[in-house]
This record gives structure tokens, sequence and C-alpha cells, in this order.
């Protein structure tokens, strides 16, 4: 009686599965169509090639070596260049800015 008890658990544990993925993709579809409907977008937009986005922007340039040109846009590590400029050559942040409108 046990085995019968254990084997219908692991039918039903299958078939509740599949049920789960069914639920999931009905939860997906209303989000979809709630989304269409948000943006307006009509079923015949979603044929064809998907639109590539365009490319950003390059960041502006917060900083420049007033002697080498070099510059940084304060993203990302700090350059090699700006710690020699501030450590070893002497140079202050506010005049590394002030070379942006320099350059």
């Amino acid at each position: 009686m046990k085995k019968n008890i254990e084997s219908r658990s692991d039918t039903d544990g299958a078939a509740d599965g599949a049920n789960d993925g069914q639920a999931e993709r009905q939860i997906a579809l209303r989000k979809i169509h709630r989304l269409m409907a948000f943006w307006r977008i009509e079923p015949h937009e979603l044929r064809g090639p998907i639109p590539r986005a365009a490319p950003a922007a390059p960041a502006e340039v917060r900083y420049r070596h007033p002697v080498s040109g070099a510059t940084w846009d304060g993203q990302g590590p700090q350059p090699a260049w700006l710690r020699e400029a501030l450590i070893r050559e002497g140079y202050t942040v506010d005049e590394l800015r002030r070379a942006v409108g320099e350059g």
C-alpha cells in the first residue's frame, strides 16, 4: 500500500511540474499583453529583426593634462597619467579640470 502512495506522489509531482510551467507561461503572456497595451505595440511590430539601440554617446571629458593632452572622463579606474600629474608633477585637481576648457 505504501508503494502505491509513493508512486502516485511521484506522478503527481511530474504533473505539477508541467502545470507550474503552464502557470508561469500564462503569467508571462499576461505581462506581455499588459506591456503591449501600455506601449501601444501592435503584433505586427514584433515580427522581423529586433532594432538595435543607438550607441551611447562618449562620456564628456572631465580631466585633461595641460602638457600631454591626455584625458579622462571620470569613469572607471583613475588612469596612471592622472595619478602622476597629481602626485609627482604637482598639479591640483582644479588645474586638471580647468585644462578641459582650454583643450
